[in-house]
């Protein structure tokens, strides 16, 4: 299968699949040596994507403890390739068998059967959410190759609530609801929202929104290797989204390019903007501005409502989804969002600092 590996100095290649493997993993290569690191870095991040941590997301029972298996000796990487493995310990394959012949309606199950003529109708395999515990992994890892750069994801609505994002947001106050909405009240009608979907059998989707502050200026290149068409990439990889914006995104069609245009001014002897329209990103290449993006996330594929689908043999049954879902993927998609996002920036900044060898 191909398609399992992201970026290019610092590369990072995932394996596993929800249910039928031992456990999920990252093979990370390019990693620079001499970077201090042990479980707990990687513990950290790990711990805020993991599943059963609140009443809104899915109950099943995983403690995502991660083995470093190779790439680091007495605490400090080798400039080896890492290895990352993540053990399933609360698989339930038998739990999907009664599917085994169905297509489950806003999953893959059927472009997966059309693609490869087999599949593994066992959670999602590869295309599972499950996976996205080996991105966070790896990703704790690229955000020590640029420790001066700060990644904040938070929830910036659900559904048709949405937050009121102050100027400063601190990954603590990202952290002080289950919702990850760092606009208290705004984070208490999510969480309700969240549960009486939840309760009801159906599902909820919204939009995760990214700053990555502390980043060099240069980063990116102007055509195919854009910063933010590879982090465009990287989000769209992630299980539910459906779409990315940076800066204004779509609201700059609204307005005049008098409007839009960010003013250059000198701060001592540094190049700023005045505003922050183009979300830190001019050509493909980072300006030094915060960078700012948006991901939109769809609603989760698994609901307990009845629907319509066909067999394998293209016969047409009704079919209601059971299992441990999250009825919102909004709150774990955080730390996702954010580790995607590391591994581009310590891949682009790898990639900088070669080309000025």
């Amino acid at each position: 299968m191909a398609g399992s590996t992201i970026g290019e100095i610092f590369s990072v290649r995932t394996y596993g699949t929800s249910h039928t493997s031992d456990g999920v993993g990252a093979v990370i290569d390019g990693c620079p040596a001499g970077i201090e690191l042990d479980q707990e870095a990687i513990q950290h991040d790990l711990n805020r994507r993991r599943p059963g941590q609140s009443k809104l997301t899915t109950q099943r029972k995983e403690l995502d403890v991660v083995q470093i298996q190779s790439g680091v000796f007495e605490g400090v990487t080798m400039g080896d390739p890492i290895n990352l493995f993540i053990p399933n310990m609360d698989a339930r394959s038998g739990a999907y068998d009664h599917m085994k012949d169905l297509f489950r309606p806003g999953h893959a199950d059927v472009t997966y059967d059309d693609k490869y003529g087999v599949r593994d109708h066992t959670g999602g395999a590869r295309a599972s959410a499950r996976t996205t515990a080996a991105v966070v992994a790896a990703g704790a890892v690229a955000k020590l190759v640029v420790p001066d750069v700060r990644f904040t994801a938070y929830v910036k609505s659900v559904r048709d609530v949405e937050a009121t994002i102050p100027d400063e947001v601190t990954q603590a106050m990202v952290e002080s609801n289950i919702v990850r909405c760092p606009d208290l009240v705004a984070a208490a009608e999510m969480e309700d929202l969240i549960n009486n979907v939840r309760k009801s059998g159906d599902s909820v989707g919204g939009i995760v929104e990214l700053r990555i502050s502390g980043q060099e200026p240069g980063l990116g290149e102007p055509v195919f290797d854009r910063f933010d068409a590879d982090l465009a990439r990287a989000m769209m990889a992630i299980p539910a989204s459906k779409g990315v914006e940076f800066g204004l995104g779509f609201a700059a069609v609204s307005l005049f390019g008098s409007e839009h245009n960010d003013e250059i001014y000198m701060d001592g002897e540094q190049k700023r903007t005045r505003t922050n329209n183009a979300g830190g990103i001019l050509g493909g290449i980072t300006n030094g501005e915060d960078v700012v993006l948006r991901v939109a996330f769809k609603p989760t594929a698994t609901i307990s409502h009845l629907q319509t689908t066909i067999t394998k043999s293209g016969e047409t049954v009704e079919f209601s989804g059971t299992g441990r879902h999250d009825p919102c993927v909004l709150p774990r998609a955080v730390p996702i969002v954010e580790a995607m996002a590391a591994i581009v920036t310590a891949d682009h900044t790898l990639r900088q600092r070669s080309a000025h060898i």
